[in-house]
């Protein structure tokens, strides 16, 4: 009797050991089991991405990226959220800082070089923001011998210099923020992002009434999701994960949720095209 119960025991032990073993495999494909993932966002640019004073994140891409990490598994408290400013992306992602990045990041060949893409998951145009009382800056060539403020690795700076208005005088800082501050305080006449971008500063209540769109449509910013190179697992349930979120509603919620207060006149969902 004594040998059959430390049989018995014996047996449970290796079920729950090759239980764990087949649990262990399904984390690493799928992210479940209560595992963290580390994601990376903005951190300053209201309606997109944005950390709080009081810790919460909000904004369009934070959705997006909640929305991606429950579909590989993850629930909303094992994500962590890391700041990926505009040029750092590609270091934190071949370092393995994070998993992924949502974060305005436009698809382009440069990138793509260092990094693979999902998606993309939103159109967006570069535009400029200027004060509400600005008259003088109705197109980007009037952006030449002007301060132009952006931030530092942005596409949207590299078009301006490089094609549109070669003479502004370009500012380039570390994060929109800082932008907004110069915008505001006359140091700069313009800032210049993508429209969503600039669209979630204006209608934030402390600017209510100081800055306003110029309504240009400077390039195509296609956001797509930032994997490391080579990761094609992931990127196919990632695409996935964003076919979903249009299917189900979710990616037509998210937009009005974020964008809809400044009313902001967004492009539809744009088809996957990265992975395919």
């Amino acid at each position: 009797m004594k040998v059959s119960k430390a049989g018995a025991a014996a047996a449970v032990v290796i079920a729950l050991a090759l239980s764990a073993t087949a649990c262990g495999s399904d984390d690493k494909d799928s992210g479940s089991g209560g595992k963290k993932i580390v994601v990376g966002i903005k951190f300053d640019q209201p309606g997109v991405g944005l950390k709080t004073p009081d810790g919460k994140f909000t904004g369009f891409d934070v959705d997006v990226a909640k929305y991606v990490a429950g579909k590989l598994g993850y629930a909303e408290k094992d994500i962590e959220f890391k700041q990926a400013p505009s040029a750092q992306r590609e270091t934190l992602l071949q370092n393995g800082d994070v998993k992924f990045i949502v974060a305005s990041y436009s698809i382009n060949d440069k990138r793509k070089a260092k990094v693979d893409f999902a998606g993309p998951y939103f159109l967006a145009h570069q535009d400029l923001l200027v004060r509400a009382d600005d008259n003088t800056i109705t197109k980007a060539a009037d952006l030449n011998n002007k301060k132009l403020c952006s931030v530092t690795g942005s596409t949207s700076a590299q078009n301006v210099k490089e094609k549109l208005a070669p003479k502004a005088d370009l500012q380039q800082v570390g994060g929109y923020s800082e932008c907004i501050t110069g915008l505001e305080n006359k140091a700069v006449d313009a800032l210049t992002t993508d429209n969503s971008i600039l669209a979630g500063y204006a209608a934030q209540p402390q600017f209510k009434g100081k800055f306003k769109l110029v309504g240009l449509n400077l390039s195509n910013e296609n956001y797509g999701i930032g994997l490391k190179k080579g990761d094609k697992d992931l990127q196919t349930k990632i695409n996935a994960a964003l076919k979903d979120m249009v299917k189900d509603g979710s990616w037509d919620k998210f937009v009005k949720a974020n964008f809809g207060p400044a009313n902001y006149k967004n492009e539809p969902a744009p088809q996957i095209t990265e992975g395919s």
